[in-house]
Formats: structure tokens, sequence, C-alpha cells
């Protein structure tokens, strides 16, 4: 046989083999339509949970679970059964989640998105059949509502978007025997096509906290690629519609100001002002599956501050997520593996547009969108006195055979006389049960608003992914010339210009019987980046071990690194430099108690110190990293979320670069569903040792709001903000200037009230 003919018979079997593997073995349903509202009083009596009443047992029940942790495969541990009916404007779902020892069922009352560490039921529906995206409803066992869009791979980001803020209905409660949980989701808080008979795709989910385990119907494995292809058909909806969802909601806000404004005339000074303002967010239904969304004068006053991240000695930018609604809501649409679209390099929009919609195979997205900031605070002379920053951005894909994507995006960001635009183009293909490959291809053009400057740059990456019961695997090449310019992305190491490299990542779990142990694994991950040139910059070596049990786990990695500094990454560089540096990680976490949940790691060894005095080179330092994450519960209906960061570094010979310190603690007490009260301190304290140009930074702020929520729309919101950071203002020559001082003083406080309230048809 030749080696042509060998060739072609491999390929050929091959393509066969990944067909074969993606035909469809799901199960189907059929659900009836309803005469009446399912109650959670048709399902339970003193002596059992069961349909009781006539509607009650005309719903299409589903049960015989299966776990996909920690055991996959094996029966589910509880029995859960689910019973789906629709109407002609809801579908229902009613949860019978049975347990052995119903007294440890976790259970809290809290605030919307936030049961974390209670046990859960889950409603998946994709409603286009199209195994690429859907709509995930979730409940604990007393109602609390988390609702979020899956997402199919859009990237290798892909997964859970929380940020669906959909309106529904919700109950639960606890019996004798377990719990029941009620769902009533309005179709017009879906999405899906127009047709006669509706073809849609489920899955249905418990999880048990007390066991970390997770059970599905269908069976969804950790065996295989992927989440939507492993759900069941269901037929049976009829001559439905999602009608006119037209939703308005206005919102007005006023604010009290007293801050520092280190950009006065003659100096820094306090400034006190008010402000009165209204605004709209709007949103408008066409053709069952195309969504228009408007906002105008948005304020994102509400919106919680970011969890904290250590900053300090750092060469690369730390990605902060994006918490604003307008932005984060269908975020997955315009996701990328390089992550081109990150919205919060838009830090005061004036008002927005976004159009998103999906016919048939094909979907679209548009956004149009000014920026304020960069015009802001600027010298009358400056070219860029009150410029605004115009933003544009259009995605289209096309999904096609199992899972599979092809698609562009394009972004323009125009900026007085300059502007940046990107345009891609990337595909997602799955080989087969296991494997995916990713691909994407980017090209820029930027024009320096001063200089008049055109530069032009490409980048091109493509991953290779595994996922599986016992074996992961994600390796990924990417390449960026030194021309390239995305001002709407972020990039990390990976991505950044004039970089070369190939990351991969390998996972090895094992899950031994009749054991303690649910699991134990390693970890591999390699890395080797170099200029477009060759020239290298920068190596890792690392290897780590994990072991899960029920309710905690234990990880331990070792890492080796090697880095390049160029001239041109370090200023006052004459030649290339290398450093070699190494550490130890150790992870540890723990949910056993209902009211204690802890996450801590420690990290030691050796860092690059790319902060020290001014005229002096970098050096290879001594590290040591502290983190505890502790969520508490207290009492009923409180919740407390603490953080604690302590990071040190020191030159080899033993004297302080610095120490930076941050506390965090959360409280959130739910009066009821709607009421709730948080109170949010934060203290972060930098001491600047001889051995760095750092000074001495201190910070301490308060934020305190009072929530009334009726709907993720409809709201009302009070809240005081104060801070003190270590500053002092002094006269220097008839100027006032901004210095370093050793107390705490107030530089800025604001009081806020804001309201909205959705009309919706």
């Amino acid at each position: 046989m030749s080696y042509s003919v060998s060739q072609n018979l491999f390929l050929t079997t091959s393509l066969i083999c990944a067909l074969l593997s993606q035909l469809s073995h799901g199960q189907e349903i059929s659900i009836p339509k309803l005469s009446d509202t399912p109650e959670l009083t048709d399902f339970i009596s003193p002596q059992d949970m069961k349909p009781i009443s006539s509607l009650a047992q005309s719903m299409t029940k589903i049960e015989s679970f299966i776990q996909r942790l920690p055991d996959d495969g094996d029966p589910a541990s509880q029995r859960t059964e689910v019973y789906l009916g629709y109407d002609s404007t809801k579908l229902h779902a009613i949860f019978l989640a049975f347990d052995d020892e119903p007294e440890l069922i976790r259970a809290n009352i809290s605030s919307r998105e936030n049961f974390e560490g209670d046990d859960s039921v889950e409603l998946i529906i994709d409603t286009f059949n199209a195994q690429r995206a859907a709509f995930a409803f979730r409940t604990n066992p007393v109602g609390i509502q988390w609702d979020a869009r899956w997402t199919e791979g859009s990237s290798f980001r892909g997964g859970f978007d929380t940020t669906l803020e959909a309106v529904w209905d919700s109950e639960g409660r606890v019996t004798d025997h377990g719990y029941a949980v009620k769902m009533s989701i309005p179709l017009r808080s879906l999405r899906f096509p127009e047709a006669e008979d509706q073809l849609w795709r489920v899955q249905v989910g418990r999880y048990i906290a007390r066991l970390d385990e997770q059970n599905n119907w269908p069976h969804y494995s950790i065996s295989k690629e992927g989440r939507l292809n492993q759900t069941a058909l269901m037929s049976g909806i009829t001559s439905v519609a999602p009608g006119n969802n037209t939703q308005i909601i206005p919102f007005i806000f006023a604010r009290e100001i007293d801050a520092l404004d280190p950009d006065a005339t003659g100096g820094p000074m306090f400034n006190q002002k008010s402000e009165q303002d209204v605004g709209l967010d709007a949103k408008f239904i066409f053709n069952d599956a195309i969504v228009l969304d408007l906002t105008l004068n948005p304020d994102f006053s509400q919106v919680e501050s970011d969890q904290p991240q250590v900053t300090l000695n750092e060469r690369f930018e730390v990605q902060f997520p994006e918490r604003r609604p307008f932005f984060v809501e269908n975020a997955d649409f315009f996701a990328t593996d390089s992550n081109l679209v990150f919205t919060r390099r838009i830090v005061d929009p004036e008002g927005g547009i976004r159009l998103t919609g999906k016919a048939g195979d094909y979907g679209f997205g548009a956004i149009m969108i000014n920026d304020e900031a960069p015009g802001l605070n600027r010298d009358a002379d400056d070219p860029l006195d009150g410029e605004k920053a115009n933003i544009a951005i259009l995605r289209g894909f096309r999904d096609f055979s199992a899972q599979n994507r092809v698609g562009f995006l394009v972004t323009d960001r125009e900026l007085g006389n300059g502007y940046n635009r990107v345009g891609s183009l990337d595909g997602r293909f799955k080989l087969n049960a296991n494997w995916v490959t990713q691909m994407q291809t980017v090209a820029t053009e930027s024009e320096h608003h001063a200089s008049g400057e055109k530069t032009t740059g490409y980048q091109r990456n493509i991953a290779v992914n595994r996922s599986g019961r016992t074996f992961n695997n994600h390796t990924h090449y990417i390449a960026t010339t030194k021309d390239f310019r995305t001002e709407l992305g972020f990039a990390n190491r990976y991505f950044k210009a004039d970089t070369e490299g190939l990351h991969q990542r390998l996972n090895f779990n094992f899950y031994p019987d009749e054991s303690a142990i649910n699991s134990w694994g390693a970890t591999f991950f390699p890395v080797y980046l170099q200029d477009m040139e060759g020239q290298k910059l920068f190596s890792q070596v690392s290897a780590s071990a994990e072991i899960k049990f029920a309710t905690s786990q234990f990880s331990a990695s070792i890492a080796d690194y090697e880095e390049i500094l160029r001239p041109q990454d370090f200023n006052g560089l004459a030649s290339n430099q290398s450093y070699s540096y190494d550490d130890i990680t150790l992870r540890y976490s723990n949910t056993v108690l209902e009211s204690l949940n802890v996450q801590a790691s420690i990290r030691d060894g050796k860092a690059l110190n790319v902060v020290p005095p001014s005229g002096t080179m970098p050096g290879v330092a001594n590290t040591r990293r502290v983190s505890i994450d502790a969520l508490w519960r207290p009492i009923d209906r409180l919740r407390v979320s603490n953080t604690y960061l302590d990071t040190q570094l020191e030159t080899l010979s033993g004297t302080s670069i610095f120490t930076n310190r941050i506390v965090r603690s959360n409280w959130n007490y739910q009066f009821t569903r709607e009421w709730s009260l948080r109170f949010i301190a934060q203290y972060d304290e930098t001491d600047a040792g001889p051995a760095t140009r750092l000074v001495d930074d201190e910070n301490l702020n308060f934020d305190l709001l009072l929530r009334y929520v009726i709907n993720p729309w409809s709201a009302l919101y009070v809240g005081y903000n104060t801070n003190r950071s270590n500053f002092d203002i002094v006269d220097m020559e008839g100027e006032r200037e901004l210095v370093v001082a050793n107390e705490l003083r107030n530089d800025g406080d604001q009081f806020f009230v804001k309201f909205s309230y959705l009309f919706q048809r």
C-alpha cells in the first residue's frame, strides 16, 4: 500500500469516526400544555412529595438522575423528580428534591445570585436546538434566583454568563422529605424561532452541597467535551410566541459629592457639587430573536467595587471584570479567543445602542457607543479637550454541523484625528466527542491623533483543546507583530505585541473507588515565548498535584521561570538581561461547615523585582504572598465575605522592597427577598522599603448601600461612600501641591439615590 493511499485511508477513517461521534443518541421528551398554573401545593402533602392534583399528574415526569461529579456515570445518591409543562405564556418546572437527611440541606435567604454553598436545582433550555447557547435558571431550596446564558465554546472562555437578568417567578420550600422548588419562566423572557411547533433541548440538574455532588438528566458526562450536545430533545410546545417584549426602564438619580480634585486650578482642592439627572435603558424584541438595547446617560453608582487584586510589581496589566449592566449583558456575543472587546476601556459613556440577534444558523451583534472620558479634565489648549471617543463594534457568525462556528469581528475607535481599527476572522471546530480546535486571525490599523503616524499589525492564534474524565489538554500558539494595537481589547503576556509563543496545559485526573478521596490529579504547564525576531522573552515549567475530598481540596505546585528584559522593556538597561527564579504554591479550601467556607493559599519563593529605586536595575528578590477568602454566615440572612491579601518582597540580602496588605469585608443582610443592606469596608496599605521607588500608600474605604429590588430592573438604591488616604495639601510658592503624609485624611464623600422601574408589555 502506497503512502498516499494509507494517508487517505487514515484521513477518511478519522473523518468518519469524528462524524459518528457527533451523532445524537440523546433522549427525547414531550411536554403538555397545561390548563392552569401548577403550584407547590399540587405536589406537597404532610406525608410525602408527589403529584397530588390532576394538573400535577398531567405534567411530564423526569427522574433517574446520573452523577457528573464525583462519580461520573453512577446513579445520584438522592432521588430527584422534575415535572415539566407549559401554558400560553409560561414554561413551568417543579423540582422534588428528596433527601434522606433533610436537616443537612443547605439553604439561605440571600440576594439574587448569591447562594453559593447552598443546595440548588437547575433548568437548562436550548430554545434554538442549535447546541451553541442556552438559557439557564437555578434556585436554592428557598427559591432564591440565579440565571445565566450558557455559551458553548464561543471562545475557550465559554461557559455561564450571569448577566442575563431575566424576569421570572420562583418559589421553594424545605420539607421533612427534602425540598420542592417551582420555576415559572415567561416565554417573553426567552428567545426562540418563529415556528408552529417548537423543538428545544433541555437538561435538568441538582447540586447537593454537603457532598459536592452534581447530578443531571440526561447524563452530562465529564468524559465528553461540550454540554448542550448532551441534552435531551423536548417537543410538545406549539402555537406560542414571546410576544411584544418591550422593556422601558427609566431611572432617576441624584448625588452629593465632596471630593478632592487633584486637577483643580491652582492645585489640588476640595470641590462640592450636586448632581441630578435622568437616564433610560430600553429593550425591544423583533421577530422573537432580535434584541435592540438602548442606554442614555447611564449611571453605575450602585455597581459594587472590584474584588481586590495585587497590582504592585506587575509588568503586565491586571484584568478586572466588567460589572456594568449595559456592557455585561450579551457580552458572550462579542467574545473571541483574542480578547478584542474589553469594555472597561469605555470609561464614561454618554449613550449607547446594541443590537444582537440570531436567525437560523446566523448570529449578529453591533454596538455603537461613545466615551466622554478622553476629553475630560484636559487643558484648554489640549487638542483632545472635550473630545469624545466614538466606538463601533460589529460581530457576525455562522453555526454549522455539530457545534462548529465561523465568525468575524470588527471594532473601530475614533478619537480626535486618530483611530484604531481591528478586523478579525475566527473559527471553532469540534473534531470529535473530546477534541475542539479554535483559530483566529486579527489585523489592526492605527493612526495617532497627534503625529498622524499610521501603523498596521497582525495576530494569529490557534488552540487545540481536549476535555475528558481522565485527560484534558490545552495547547495554544499565538504570534503577534510589533505594531499590533487594539485600544478596545485586553492583552495578557501571551497576546502582547511583538510576542510569539506556545503554552500548554496537560491535566490528568483519577477517581478512586470506595475511597474518601473523590479525585486526585496532576497538571503540567510549560510556556515558551519569544519576540518576532526569535529572541527568547520568557519560559515557565510548572507542575502541580491536587487532591479533592467531598468538602475540601488541597493542591501544591512548583514553578521555574526564566525572564529576559530588553532595553525597550525597562528604561536604563543597556542590553538584554536574563533572570531566573522559582516559587512554590500551596492551596486549600474547605466547605465542611454550612456557616463557613474558606479558601487559602500561600506562595513562597523568588520573583522579578521591577520596581527598584530610580537608577537601579531590576533583580531577583524573595517573595511571599498569602491569600485568604472566607464566606461566613453567622446567622440566618447575614452573609459576610472576607478577603485578606498579604504580599511581601525583599532583596536577596533581606532589605525590604515593599509590603502590601489588603483587607476587605463585605457584609450583606437580607431582610426579605426584596430588601437588603450591604456594607463594604476595604483597607489597602503599602509600606515601601528602602529598596524601591514606590512610596508609602494607605487607603480606607467604606461603602453602604440599601437596596429594594423587585426584579433585576425595578429597584431603589440609597448609598453612601467615603474614602480616606494618606495625603496632605501644602502651599509651595503660591501653588498647592499634593504630598504623601503619615495620617489618613478624608478625600471624598458621596451620597446617592437611584430609582428605576421596569415598564414591560
